[in-house]
Protein backbone atom coordinates (compact mmCIF):
# COMPACT_ATOMS: atom_id res chain seq x y z
CA UNK A 1 0.00 0.00 0.00
CA UNK A 2 1.55 3.17 -1.07
CA UNK A 3 1.70 6.08 1.66
CA UNK A 4 -1.24 8.23 1.28
CA UNK A 5 -3.42 5.01 0.82
CA UNK A 6 -2.03 3.82 4.82
CA UNK A 7 -2.37 7.14 6.29
CA UNK A 8 -5.53 7.34 5.44
CA UNK A 9 -6.51 3.73 6.04
CA UNK A 10 -4.71 4.75 9.68
CA UNK A 11 -7.49 7.45 10.05
CA UNK A 12 -10.42 5.18 9.08
CA UNK A 13 -9.43 2.35 11.46
CA UNK A 14 -8.43 5.04 14.31
CA UNK A 15 -12.04 6.72 13.25
CA UNK A 16 -13.78 3.55 13.77
CA UNK A 17 -12.22 2.00 16.56
CA UNK A 18 -12.31 5.36 18.88
CA UNK A 19 -15.78 6.00 17.29
CA UNK A 20 -18.27 7.06 20.56
CA UNK A 21 -15.23 8.21 22.78
CA UNK A 22 -14.50 11.80 23.60
CA UNK A 23 -11.64 13.77 24.39
CA UNK A 24 -11.57 14.17 28.10
CA UNK A 25 -12.89 17.06 29.48
CA UNK A 26 -14.65 18.16 26.23
CA UNK A 27 -17.61 17.59 23.92
CA UNK A 28 -15.35 16.57 20.92
CA UNK A 29 -14.57 13.42 19.82
CA UNK A 30 -11.49 11.88 20.54
CA UNK A 31 -10.62 11.42 16.20
CA UNK A 32 -10.11 15.35 17.05
CA UNK A 33 -6.89 14.27 19.45
CA UNK A 34 -5.69 11.93 17.22
CA UNK A 35 -5.57 14.83 14.16
CA UNK A 36 -4.19 17.26 16.18
CA UNK A 37 -1.26 14.73 16.88
CA UNK A 38 -1.15 14.17 13.41
CA UNK A 39 -1.15 17.55 12.28
CA UNK A 40 1.84 18.47 14.38
CA UNK A 41 3.89 15.63 13.25
CA UNK A 42 3.03 16.53 9.77
CA UNK A 43 3.63 19.93 10.30
CA UNK A 44 7.45 18.78 11.65
CA UNK A 45 7.67 16.60 8.64
CA UNK A 46 7.38 19.49 6.39
CA UNK A 47 9.82 21.63 8.08
CA UNK A 48 12.32 19.17 9.25
CA UNK A 49 12.45 16.53 6.25
CA UNK A 50 13.90 13.40 6.27
CA UNK A 51 11.48 10.89 8.34
CA UNK A 52 9.69 7.92 7.27
CA UNK A 53 6.48 9.79 6.67
CA UNK A 54 4.11 6.58 6.28
CA UNK A 55 5.88 5.76 9.46
CA UNK A 56 5.33 8.99 12.00
CA UNK A 57 1.85 9.47 10.63
CA UNK A 58 0.24 6.22 10.89
CA UNK A 59 2.02 5.84 14.68
CA UNK A 60 0.48 9.32 15.45
CA UNK A 61 -3.10 8.12 14.67
CA UNK A 62 -3.01 5.14 15.89
CA UNK A 63 -1.02 5.96 19.01
CA UNK A 64 -4.10 5.42 21.61
CA UNK A 65 -5.58 2.54 19.53
CA UNK A 66 -3.98 -0.52 21.86
CA UNK A 67 -4.35 1.49 25.38
CA UNK A 68 -7.89 2.82 24.91
CA UNK A 69 -9.63 0.49 22.28
CA UNK A 70 -9.85 -3.63 21.93
CA UNK A 71 -7.89 -3.72 19.02
CA UNK A 72 -5.30 -6.16 19.84
CA UNK A 73 -1.50 -5.82 18.69
CA UNK A 74 -2.12 -8.87 16.08
CA UNK A 75 -5.06 -7.01 14.26
CA UNK A 76 -2.76 -3.59 14.21
CA UNK A 77 -0.07 -5.93 12.43
CA UNK A 78 -1.85 -8.08 10.45
CA UNK A 79 -3.46 -4.08 8.59
CA UNK A 80 -0.41 -1.54 9.17
CA UNK A 81 2.79 -4.66 9.46
CA UNK A 82 5.55 -4.29 12.73
CA UNK A 83 7.25 -1.70 12.32
CA UNK A 84 4.02 0.71 12.73
CA UNK A 85 2.30 -1.72 15.56
CA UNK A 86 5.72 -2.14 17.48
CA UNK A 87 6.06 2.07 17.28
CA UNK A 88 2.19 2.18 18.62
CA UNK A 89 3.37 -0.67 21.68
CA UNK A 90 6.29 1.56 22.57
CA UNK A 91 3.31 4.80 22.45
CA UNK A 92 1.07 2.39 25.07
CA UNK A 93 1.37 2.54 28.36
CA UNK A 94 1.90 -0.41 30.49
CA UNK A 95 -0.94 -0.63 32.57
CA UNK A 96 0.08 -3.50 34.84
CA UNK A 97 3.27 -1.08 36.00
CA UNK A 98 2.55 1.23 39.25
CA UNK A 99 1.32 4.76 38.32
CA UNK A 100 4.86 6.06 39.64
CA UNK A 101 6.68 3.97 36.74
CA UNK A 102 5.11 3.81 33.91
CA UNK A 103 6.01 7.56 32.28
CA UNK A 104 9.89 6.19 33.15
CA UNK A 105 9.19 2.66 31.19
CA UNK A 106 7.12 4.21 28.25
CA UNK A 107 10.28 6.74 27.87
CA UNK A 108 12.83 4.03 27.65
CA UNK A 109 10.50 2.08 25.47
CA UNK A 110 10.25 5.23 22.91
CA UNK A 111 13.57 5.60 23.06
CA UNK A 112 14.24 1.96 21.30
CA UNK A 113 12.14 2.91 18.14
CA UNK A 114 13.02 5.11 15.48
CA UNK A 115 13.13 8.68 15.97
CA UNK A 116 9.08 9.05 14.10
CA UNK A 117 7.85 7.73 17.12
CA UNK A 118 9.48 9.74 19.22
CA UNK A 119 7.94 12.66 17.57
CA UNK A 120 4.60 11.34 18.24
CA UNK A 121 5.28 11.14 22.00
CA UNK A 122 6.11 15.14 21.72
CA UNK A 123 3.12 15.94 19.40
CA UNK A 124 0.76 13.98 21.93
CA UNK A 125 2.07 15.91 24.65
CA UNK A 126 1.73 19.12 22.39
CA UNK A 127 -2.10 18.37 22.03
CA UNK A 128 -2.69 17.35 25.62
CA UNK A 129 -1.01 20.59 26.93
CA UNK A 130 -3.21 22.89 24.63
CA UNK A 131 -6.52 22.62 26.19
CA UNK A 132 -6.29 23.64 29.75
CA UNK A 133 -6.34 21.51 32.87
CA UNK A 134 -9.37 19.76 34.11
CA UNK A 135 -11.29 21.75 36.54
CA UNK A 136 -11.38 18.85 39.60
CA UNK A 137 -7.24 19.59 38.96
CA UNK A 138 -5.21 20.76 41.95
CA UNK A 139 -2.34 23.04 41.83
CA UNK A 140 0.00 20.37 42.72
CA UNK A 141 -1.45 17.85 40.22
CA UNK A 142 -0.95 20.46 37.54
CA UNK A 143 2.60 21.07 38.12
CA UNK A 144 2.93 17.25 38.40
CA UNK A 145 1.86 17.11 34.55
CA UNK A 146 4.09 19.87 33.37
CA UNK A 147 7.15 18.14 35.26
CA UNK A 148 5.76 14.73 33.24
CA UNK A 149 6.25 17.34 30.10
CA UNK A 150 9.35 18.52 31.19
CA UNK A 151 10.48 14.71 31.38
CA UNK A 152 9.20 14.13 28.07
CA UNK A 153 10.86 16.89 26.45
CA UNK A 154 14.20 15.84 28.22
CA UNK A 155 13.71 12.87 26.86
CA UNK A 156 12.73 12.83 23.44
CA UNK A 157 13.24 16.94 22.51
CA UNK A 158 16.71 16.18 20.75
CA UNK A 159 14.41 14.65 17.92
CA UNK A 160 13.31 17.21 16.97
CA UNK A 161 14.04 21.52 17.48
CA UNK A 162 10.65 22.19 15.98
CA UNK A 163 8.54 20.46 18.04
CA UNK A 164 10.92 20.73 21.25
CA UNK A 165 10.42 24.18 20.94
CA UNK A 166 6.33 24.06 20.78
CA UNK A 167 5.97 21.40 23.73
CA UNK A 168 8.62 24.00 25.88
CA UNK A 169 5.92 26.63 24.78
CA UNK A 170 2.86 24.83 25.82
CA UNK A 171 4.46 23.71 29.32
CA UNK A 172 4.95 27.46 30.13
CA UNK A 173 1.56 27.98 29.42
CA UNK A 174 -0.73 25.20 30.63
CA UNK A 175 -2.61 26.26 33.43
CA UNK A 176 -2.59 29.54 32.43
CA UNK A 177 -4.43 29.63 29.68
CA UNK A 178 -8.44 30.52 29.11
CA UNK A 179 -10.34 27.35 28.24
CA UNK A 180 -10.70 26.57 24.74
CA UNK A 181 -14.01 25.97 22.62
CA UNK A 182 -15.87 22.77 23.25
CA UNK A 183 -14.93 22.03 26.75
Amino acid sequence: MQTPDLVQAALFFAAQAHNGQVRPGSTWPYLVHLCDVALEVATTLMIEPGHDTTLALCCALLHDVLEDTDTDEAQLSQLFGSAITAGVRALTKDLTLPQAERMADSLRRIKQQPHEVWLVKLADRISNLSTPPPDHWSAERIAAYRAEAELILAALGSASPHLAARLRNRIEQYGASSPMPGR
